[in-house]
């Protein structure tokens, strides 16, 4: 049975988040607290339960992700200025040759948005593809759609970008098998809204690079690129490795349980972050003449944006909290299971609906998992867990409008007009996320 005053509590709290974040501009860290206290104030919790409650949200949530995140952007902040991710960009376009150069740059984005955040990676290797386009005069979609594919899939997809992370902790999903399958289904996502739709936009919309400009940095030595493909990898395989050898596929006894937990704490998010960031800290940093007070300086600044980040995940931990504090989870829960209706559908549609009305693809996840967490009352298998992340970040990456500040940045760097720049970059969201979640819908059929 659905109590429908839980149920309008909930959709007075979603409501009044949108306006609060469209209408009136808060900030998403406070709208999504004042969400989270109407929700409980209108479903009938003791005043002192509501404070209690965000506290309980706010701390199991942040003591995860707050490590993740902030680990990952000092991670990201020194590859970036050591010149490792155009190091990587001119490796690929070199052995790709000009031909395949649309899937050179698809990889590249792939691979460089892991440890680094998708506006500062594509402001980087930008130039590249001005480069290209002055050189082939082909439309300068043909090489910037699909690495904006590569760099939005991998943001959305696959930790330790922030999205993702704070989904998976949200839900409680091992991030081990979120990144299995956000590699598994961000492949063939890439390749469809990449170099696929980028070979047929281009021809439709014909836009040419800015004119040159002075480059005060292209003699400048970049670091040896199998040095970076190495440190990218290794908080990557140090993950995975630590979750297959922890999963049912394993038979137990036949691993001694000492090197079993040696191996789950080296290849625990924070200790695989931490071994990452001391090794770039020396490679890209000490071993190429950064100063101690240079790399200080470069690590400090770079957490400026992941406290945003942080704040944002954790008051999206108490609005889940509270539904699962006032019942409303398990209602819902309970009426999706009657009406037959697929819970990795509900978090895909959940998040695409809060991200088409306000544009943040962050606060469109964390909502998202905050609705659809509660409603797990039943156990369900990790990988079922890790699609769910997928099909939710699916949803929080389509359409990108004009509310969000992707649309205006790509328009800005690739010379496109609203309407050129809703029939590329808008539609190469959408497929991205249309592809992601049927990946992922069918995957889930299977495990």
């Amino acid at each position: 049975m659905i109590d429908f005053s839980l149920l309008g509590a909930v959709m007075v709290g979603v409501v009044l988040l949108l306006v609060l974040i469209l209408r009136f501009k808060i900030q998403a860290f406070i709208a999504l607290l004042l969400a989270s206290i109407t929700v409980g104030v209108l479903s009938g919790m003791p005043p002192l339960s509501i404070i209690k409650t965000i506290q309980e949200g706010m701390g199991n949530t942040l003591g995860f992700v707050a490590v993740v995140v902030g680990l990952g952007a000092i991670f990201g902040a020194i590859l970036e200025n050591s010149g490792g991710a155009e190091a990587l960009a001119t490796y690929l376009l070199n052995k790709f040759g000009e031909k395949y150069s649309s899937w050179a740059l698809m990889l590249t984005g792939f691979i460089v948005a892991i440890p680094v955040f998708f506006d500062v990676a594509f402001i980087i290797l930008v130039p590249m593809i001005y480069a290209l386009q002055r050189k082939t005069g082909k439309s300068l979609l043909l090489y910037g759609i699909p690495l904006l594919a590569g760099l939005a899939i991998t943001h959305s997809f696959i930790p330790p970008t922030p999205g993702p992370i704070a989904v998976a902790d949200i839900i409680n999903a091992d991030l081990g098998w979120v990144i299995l399958f956000g590699i598994i289904v961000g492949f063939p996502t890439a390749i469809f809204c990449g170099p696929l739709f980028a070979k047929y936009i281009s021809k439709k919309i014909n836009v040419v690079a800015p004119e040159l400009i002075e480059n005060n940095t292209s003699n400048k030595q970049l670091p040896p690129v199998i040095s970076i493909m190495i440190i990218i990898a290794i908080p990557i395989v140090l993950i995975v490795l630590n979750t297959i050898l922890n999963s049912p596929m394993i038979e137990q006894g036949s691993i001694s349980q000492t090197i079993l937990d040696w191996i789950g704490m080296v290849g625990h998010p924070f200790s695989a972050l931490i071994i990452a960031n001391l090794i770039a800290w020396y490679l890209l940093g000490v071993n190429k003449g950064f100063t101690k007070s240079q790399l200080l300086d470069i690590s400090t600044k770079s957490l400026g944006p992941a406290g945003i980040i942080i704040l944002i995940t954790g008051a999206g931990g108490v609005f889940k909290q509270v539904l699962v504090n006032t019942g409303t989870g398990t209602m819902l829960a309970n009426y999706f299971a009657d009406m037959g209706i697929s819970i990795i559908l509900f978090g895909f549609l959940s998040a695409a609906i809060v991200r088409i009305l306000q544009g943040s693809a962050t606060v469109a996840m964390i909502t998202a998992a905050g609705l659809t967490a509660p409603l797990l009352i039943n156990d369900i298998s990790e990988p079922q867990k890790a699609l769910l992340v997928i099909s939710i970040a699916a949803g929080a990456s389509i359409m990108s409008h004009v509310n969000d500040s992707g649309f205006w940045l790509v328009g800005k760097y690739l010379g496109l007009n609203e309407k050129q720049t809703f029939q590329s970059w808008s539609l190469m969201t959408t497929i991205l996320a249309i592809t992601g979640f049927s990946c992922a819908f069918i995957l889930s059929l299977f495990f």
